[in-house]
């Protein structure tokens, strides 16, 4: 299977995809995706918009898809041939405004699980829909799926200490907010919701991180926080100020000449991690625009063999 390097962006190039589109040598089998809640996902009275399936691009392959107004989250899962006792949840980007796992989903998961890797992906509700968590919704999805991936995890042969987290452009904010955040968003509604939250280590790409900063993504901002959000909101929602000495090791990638979400987002995030000394590293190439996925040409991305080393170094 090959991949290809695509860089698209959302309603003319204002909001980053987060993934690399796939383009197989045969079609793969399609992702069945299963519900995260075990009947409507929580704090849904004043929703009222339905759920859609979209082309991300007008140009783009028919099954290149993307999200709108999530009312029923998921979560896809492939299983490795070859398993190394790990487990990661990834999380697509869009902004805020979609989620955008479109035909590249598929691609994305058999390169994780050809590694070893329960691979994991979570199709999340949107924080400009009126849920009741506004801001936390995504959140609260992340937090859910991270559960069930734990609660399974026996039965999937991997160890409960071995799951970790990886998003992409706004995915990359959830991630971290799922990764340097441990209070309860949601009230338990079943046996999964026991597990711990909390991960092994955390892979953000292309990450939005800044709120009400110079550098911050605007579209993402205005979607989670609305236009000109109040500073302690603000900075309630970058994800550099919630890491602490007990945030779990992290990997960050993230393009110099990115016009999308400016860098500025992935050195806020290492200087922090430097602050509270908590191990990371960091791939900073001087060119590779946004959204690069995880293969070049048909061969694996550059970072992708630092983080898989980098991964097996920390446990994961």
């Amino acid at each position: 299977m090959s991949v290809i390097l695509a860089r698209r962006t959302l309603l003319g190039g204002t909001v980053a995809l987060g993934l690399a589109a796939a383009l197989p040598a045969q079609a793969p089998a399609p992702l069945t995706y299963r519900p995260i809640w075990p009947g409507k996902a929580p704090g849904g009275e004043k929703v009222t918009e339905v759920e859609q399936e979209i082309p991300r691009s007008p140009t783009g392959p028919k099954d290149d898809t993307a999200f709108l107004h999530v009312t029923t989250p998921t979560m896809a899962h492939v299983a490795p041939a070859k398993p190394n006792g790990a487990a990661i949840l990834l999380i697509p980007g869009g902004g805020y405004l979609r989620v955008a796992i479109g035909n590249g989903g598929r691609a994305l998961l058999q390169f994780f699980a050809d590694q070893g890797y329960h691979a994991y992906l979570l199709k999340y509700r949107l924080p400009g829909d009126p849920w009741a968590a506004g801001p936390d919704a995504p959140l609260q999805d992340a937090q859910r799926g991270l559960r069930i991936v734990k609660a399974e995890a026996k039965a999937n042969g991997v160890a409960i200490d071995r799951i970790g987290v990886m998003g992409f452009s706004a995915g990359g904010h959830l991630a971290a907010m799922l990764a340097y955040r441990g209070d309860e968003t949601y009230r338990a509604v079943d046996a999964a919701d026991a597990q711990p939250l909390g991960v092994r280590a955390a892979g953000l790409l292309y990450p939005v991180a800044l709120m009400g900063v110079p550098g911050t993504h605007r579209g993402s901002q205005d979607q989670l926080l609305g236009k000109d959000p109040a500073p302690d909101v603000a900075l309630r929602y970058r994800t550099d100020a919630r890491i602490t000495t007990a945030s779990p090791p992290t990997f960050i990638a993230h393009a110099i000449d990115d016009r999308v979400v400016s860098v500025d987002n992935g050195l806020a995030l290492l200087a922090a991690l430097r602050r509270a000394k908590v191990p990371a590293e960091a791939y900073l190439p001087e060119i590779g625009g946004h959204g690069f996925g995880v293969t070049i040409d048909g061969q694996p991305a550059p970072w992708t063999r630092l983080f898989f080393a980098w991964a097996k170094r920390h446990g994961l």
